[in-house]
This record gives structure tokens, C-alpha cells and sequence, in this order.
């Protein structure tokens, strides 16, 4: 079967059925197989040009005019929506029947009691974090994780620098993607928050869900253990 791939976290899981896309963007970290463009700004005239029997993408990746394109010229969209632990399961799922495949999801991963309060950058100039109606923020609250800013109208919302040092966060979990955060920026943010517990996780486990999602919430609990109890 031929899939075009504009979703990260789909490209990572179907390699990891050992369907090999014929294309993918290149924020799929996948340099040996061919590039059509980003997650923002995919060649449609390339990916046509691919024949692909199937592609993939997904609400929170990739723009609406994009896929509007794309099926206008003909093109089998499959439109996936990943907001929470439980749409990825379900979506995976869909993803994996799409391509003649199966996906056990029939182990949910349930929440557990809140145990402590995390400020997320995303983004830096303007400083930007998650509410709690994103896969990251669900991701962490499986694991006793509330976001700081849980309850803000916007799904991404901007964070006045003046604001940052009122987080009500106990840490700071800053991710390596979609911006990436690294050492050299945690005494910044340490400076900004008054937060001394300031940790780089990696911003894949966080936001690329599928065959991750499950190892991913192992790996945030046991990083973030001494936190959780």
C-alpha cells in the first residue's frame, strides 16, 4: 500500500508495522525515505505526483486547506483528530485498519489522582503552553500531571512574560519540540518562573502519540517519579 504520511507520530508507527511511507514531511526525522514538504506547508503537486493510495493527516498537525487540496485533487485523505490519551488509542486504532493492519487498544490508559502542577512551554518569544485539551496535557495527567494553565479558553495559549513567575507550577517540563528547549535555556526559565526544578523531556514522548503513546507514559513517570510518589 502506498502512504503519504504528514503526521509525525503516523510516520513513526507505521514504520513500526513495517509499512514504509512513500512520502513524509521532514519533521518526521525520517531522512532516508522522501520528503514532501512540512506539516504546514506540504507539496501537494508532489505528493499527486506519488500515487499514494492513502494519506494521512491530522487535525493538530497539518492545515484544513492543505487536506481540502489534497482531496480536491483526488487524493484518499484519511483525517485524523488526536486531542487526548484516549482519541490517540482510538485513531491508532482507525490508522492501523486503514493500511489492513490491526492495533490492540483495548488496554486504556486510566488517570491518576493529580499530584503535582507543571508550567509546558511549547514556544519561546511569544512564550506559549498547552491547556488541558491537548494529547501532552492528557498524556501527563495519566500519569498525576496537571498543566499549568489547565483551564485557558485558548488550546495554545500565549503566556505574558511578566505573568511567567505566576504559574502556581511546582516544576517546569520543557519539552524539545516543537521549540527546541534545551540546557542552555533552563536557567532562563528558572530566572523567568522562580522555579528551581526545571526539566528537559523529550518533546516526542510528549506530543507524538501511537505505538509511542504507551513506552512514552512509562518514561514521563519514571523521569518525573521523585514528583509523583
Amino acid at each position: 500500500m502506498r502512504v503519504v504520511s504528514l503526521v509525525p507520530s503516523v510516520t513513526e508507527s507505521l514504520l513500526a508495522w513495517g509499512v514504509e511511507p512513500v512520502g513524509c514531511t521532514r519533521f518526521c526525522e525520517q531522512p532516508d525515505l522522501r520528503h514532501v514538504g512540512g506539516t504546514k506547508d506540504p507539496d501537494i503537486s508532489g505528493i499527486v505526483a506519488l500515487q499514494p493510495d492513502l494519506v494521512v493527516v491530522d487535525r493538530e498537525e497539518n492545515r484544513r486547506e492543505d487536506a481540502d487540496a489534497l482531496l480536491a485533487a483526488g487524493m484518499n485523505v484519511m483525517d485524523l483528530h488526536v486531542a487526548s490519551v484516549e482519541s490517540a488509542l482510538t485513531e491508532t486504532t482507525r490508522l492501523a485498519q486503514g493500511v489492513g493492519l490491526e492495533f490492540d487498544s483495548s488496554t486504556t490508559i486510566r488517570a491518576v489522582p493529580p499530584r503535582v502542577t507543571a508550567f509546558v512551554p511549547i514556544w519561546r518569544k511569544p512564550w506559549m503552553t498547552i491547556n488541558r485539551h491537548t494529547y501532552g496535557a492528557s498524556l501527563l495527567e495519566s500519569i498525576g500531571v496537571t498543566v499549568s494553565h489547565a483551564d485557558t479558553a485558548s488550546t495554545y495559549p500565549i503566556v505574558d512574560v511578566n505573568d511567567m513567575g505566576s504559574t502556581g507550577a511546582r516544576v517546569v517540563l520543557l519539552p524539545t519540540e516543537p521549540y527546541a528547549f534545551a540546557e542552555r535555556h533552563v536557567a532562563e526559565v528558572a530566572s523567568l518562573t522562580g522555579i528551581d526544578d526545571v526539566r528537559i523531556v523529550d518533546g516526542r514522548d510528549l506530543f507524538w502519540w501511537g505505538v509511542r503513546t504507551r513506552p512514552a507514559q512509562s518514561r514521563l513517570a519514571a523521569q518525573l517519579a521523585d514528583l509523583l510518589g
